[in-house]
């Protein structure tokens, strides 16, 4: 019998202010209001991994963009981004965040 296996995440912050990469992230993953994972985006605005073993339900992915836009001398409408998501299966799942100091979009990438 298979070993089932479980979901993965990643994530990748860009400035659209600027058009580059959001290096320097504070990024939170919580399930259930516990904390299961924490990292900072990279020089490209990526964590890849930021969990390895996501179980089906629902997630929240913490953006600390208020303490990002601040290090960057720029004040910004959104102190957090809050995304919670669905895992429905065992696949790798990807969540961008498209932010500027006035708005953000997020959606589910590959």
């Amino acid at each position: 019998m298979m070993a089932h296996s479980k979901a993965s995440l990643s994530t990748h912050v860009l400035d659209t202010s600027t058009g580059r990469p959001a290096a320097g992230v504070p990024v939170t993953l919580s399930t259930a209001g516990t904390t299961v994972a924490e990292g900072v985006t990279d020089d490209d605005g990526r964590i890849s991994p930021l969990a390895g073993d996501l179980a089906p339900g629902d997630h929240t992915l913490r953006f600390d963009t208020g303490a990002w836009f601040a290090a960057q001398g720029t004040t910004a409408f959104y102190p957090e981004v809050v995304v919670t998501f669905t895992v429905a299966d065992d696949r790798h799942h990807h969540v961008p965040l498209l932010l500027n100091p006035f708005g953000y979009s997020t959606y589910r990438g590959s």
